[in-house]
């Protein structure tokens, strides 16, 4: 079993939720929904410092993928039904820990600072389906590419 890290495969896991939060909060899909949800406006989205926003954005990711890696890897029954063994090494087998991830750390988190925060129902299911998705994704990407 080789578990040596595939950094380029952290790296790819890092970039991915830039990618699909570009996709995930344009405005035709959930971004003006999100936008009313959180009060964000316009005019202050304008105000956000990219550098600084868009790099420790990266950094966060880099963390979580390389958190997520021993997540999908590792792991499993031993001796014989260990995750980092061929039969476990698949997208597939990723994104679904990194979805329950998402749902088993994700959700409890981002819902009970919502619920003390007063946010709407809609705020969550929003935003917690984003790092659903991104963290299936992000865990497919790290397990499958071997």
């Amino acid at each position: 079993m080789d578990m040596e890290i595939n950094w380029l495969a952290i790296i790819a896991a890092s970039i991915l939720p830039l990618v699909t939060g570009f996709i995930w909060y344009h405005p035709k899909v959930f971004g003006t929904a999100w936008m009313k949800e959180t009060g964000m406006t316009e005019e202050k989205a304008k105000t956000m410092n990219p550098g600084k926003t868009y790099g420790l954005a990266l950094v966060f990711a880099f963390i979580l993928a390389f958190f997520i890696w021993p997540m999908v890897f590792l792991g499993g029954a031993p001796p014989d039904d260990l995750h980092g063994t061929e039969a476990f090494l698949t997208f597939k087998h990723g994104v679904l820990h990194g979805a329950m991830l998402a749902l088993f750390v994700v959700l409890p988190v981002f819902a009970t600072n919502a619920l003390f925060e007063m946010k709407s129902f809609k705020y969550v299911v929003i935003n917690v389906g984003y790092w659903v998705v991104t963290m299936a994704f992000m865990g497919g990407i790290i397990n499958g590419w071997t």
